[in-house]
């Protein structure tokens, strides 16, 4: 499904006889160019963090910086013809972006507003701590059986085909042209092309319960008058999908693999480098929950017996959270960090903690997950670009580079946000999920609540149980319950029947087409959220 001819079929030596060597993110130039596409990065994620609530996907923007400075007729910057490289900027201004609005302003930003300023900078220590552990993870976890480079990670995809089309020319660049196009058309009335052109590359099944589910929460408020919300309906279904889902995922990796499963996959990592990245990655999450306590200090809110209780919930939060994440952004391109963070939130809340626990509970959940699914996108960019695995060695040497360059980003967004935070929250500028979190453990908790959470979770599990762990259905239909966004179910919808009625008519052929397609209409709608969104931000 890729437009691959400047890799696909290279051989594995260079015509000096030598095996490739992937661009270093070390380089001094590209060290450079990095930390000033990061810096970049940053400053858009804490504008449309704090002033719109949402953090937009920036690889493209980053693709198109880089494409752009390979146009500069200076030998230096002929180098960024090179799409290893351009990858490598990509990777560093979307993990910039990410981390600095969802990973650290936002967790900070909790003990703020509850008028606990001294816990700002221990909040930020723990959140970065968090995120530098949460790409890590995912480092350890990619093409792996569980999240395989072949799975669909739709925003990756739409990156490749985006630097392919700028390189390459041709029929395929001309239908990502018409994409892009049309995906900023739609944009202009209102429409969210970016989930229709997910809707041509992800699991069908999965996003048909994906866009069922932003209908059933977009409409059955406003059509029978009842507020799922209050009923703990989206929270309670998550939590029964996610427990089914980690069973799965247990199970995943406990059970020997099918040959014919490892043939079809060919993953670089095995289980056992899973379960050991799993592993260290929960005893990181400890650690770092240990020194969030006690630079927090909470042992002076909590018996010694709730405070390490407290530790082990926030490192099970942090870590099922993040798998949660992942699954969800594999397979829809969406991923419901703030509504995973609010659900283990009520969770501590049941499990009676006191208030500035909670408050560094939530901020620390919502640290994990943004960075895994951010990352995985650009990994999946870098695999396609790579070609798509045929050359193990490659491919595992583009991975550690990219992660090297996400690692910067990262310090770069931390630098950036600990220079910065005072200015946004001295203008009463926070994530306007900051303001929900803090009313949630404002106003409590009761035995009502767990009631419904119990009695919701049932229905999630069935359908998780009943979709198995490749369609993830409990967990792509709780998302969708989970975001107030009903036109996108619309969109879901009449995607998957296009879909449908192109593959039934035009087979393989018309499938190849509605990736490139996918992928333009996913450009076209975050090209134009970016530059609609930067310049309103500008005028105010």
């Amino acid at each position: 499904m890729g437009t691959n001819g400047l890799v696909n079929g290279e051989a594995k030596v260079n015509p000096d006889g030598l095996p490739k060597k992937h661009p270093s993110a070390l380089e001094p130039g590209t060290i450079i160019l990095n930390v000033i596409v990061a810096a970049l990065g940053a400053i858009i994620g804490l504008e449309l963090i704090t002033r719109l609530g949402i953090s937009t996907n920036t690889s493209i923007v980053g693709a198109l910086i880089a494409i752009l400075i390979a146009r500069i007729p200076l030998n230096f910057f002929r180098n960024y013809k090179n799409l290893n490289r351009q990858n490598l900027v990509q990777t560093a201004i979307s993990g910039a972006t990410f981390s600095a609005a969802n990973a650290l302003l936002l967790p900070i930003g909790i003990p703020y507003l509850m008028g606990k300023h001294e816990l700002v900078i221990p909040m930020l220590i723990g959140a970065a701590l968090a995120c530098i552990t949460d790409a890590t993870i995912l480092y350890w976890s990619f093409d792996t059986e569980v999240f395989p480079a072949q799975g669909t990670w739709p925003p990756g995809i739409a990156t490749a085909e985006a630097l392919f089309a700028a390189a390459n020319k041709g029929k395929k660049a001309l239908l990502l042209v018409y994409g892009i196009v049309g995906g900023v058309i739609g944009k202009v009335f209102k429409i969210p092309t970016d989930v229709f052109g997910v809707t041509w590359i992800g699991n069908m099944a999965a996003l048909f319960m994906f866009g069922l589910g932003l209908i059933i929460r977009g409409y059955v408020p406003q059509f029978f008058g009842v507020d799922l919300n209050k009923m703990y309906l989206p929270h309670g279904m998550m939590i029964g999908a996610g427990i089914v889902a980690l069973v799965q995922i247990i199970q995943k990796i406990m059970q020997k693999s099918q040959d014919s499963a490892k043939q079809k996959l060919n993953c670089t990592r095995t289980k056992d480098e899973l379960k050991a990245g799993l592993g260290k990655g929960f005893v990181a999450y400890m650690v770092i929950a240990l020194i969030l306590a006690v630079i927090g200090g909470l042992i002076s809110h909590m018996s010694l017996g709730m405070f390490i209780a407290w530790i082990i919930f926030a490192a099970v939060a942090a870590m099922v959270s993040e798998l949660i994440v992942g699954i969800a952004a594999m397979h829809s391109g969406w991923f419901p960090a703030f509504a995973t963070a609010l659900i283990f939130l009520v969770l501590g809340m049941l499990f009676g903690f006191p208030a500035v626990p909670l408050a560094l509970l939530v901020g620390f959940t919502a640290a994990t997950g943004p960075a895994f699914a951010d990352m995985a996108y650009d990994f999946k960019a870098g695999w396609v670009i790579r070609g798509r695995g045929q050359d193990p060695e490659f491919e595992k040497q583009g991975r550690k580079q990219q992660y090297i360059s996400e690692a910067i980003s990262i310090i770069v967004a931390v630098i950036m946000v600990a220079l910065f935070y005072q200015f946004y929250f001295a203008k009463d500028l926070f994530p306007p999920v900051n303001r929900v979190y803090v009313a949630t453990i404002e106003a409590g908790t009761s035995m009502a609540v767990a009631t419904n959470l119990l009695l919701w979770a049932i229905p999630g599990a069935i359908i998780q149980l009943l979709g198995g762990q490749q369609r993830q259905l409990g967990v792509l239909f709780s998302t969708g319950l989970l975001i107030n966004f009903p036109i996108a179910g619309i969109t879901v919808l009449v995607g998957l029947i296009i879909r449908k009625l192109v593959i039934k008519k035009y087979g393989e052929e018309g499938q190849n087409a509605l990736y490139v397609l996918g992928a333009g209409f996913i450009t076209g709608a975050a090209l134009y959220s970016f530059f609609s969104s930067t310049l309103r931000l500008g005028k105010k």
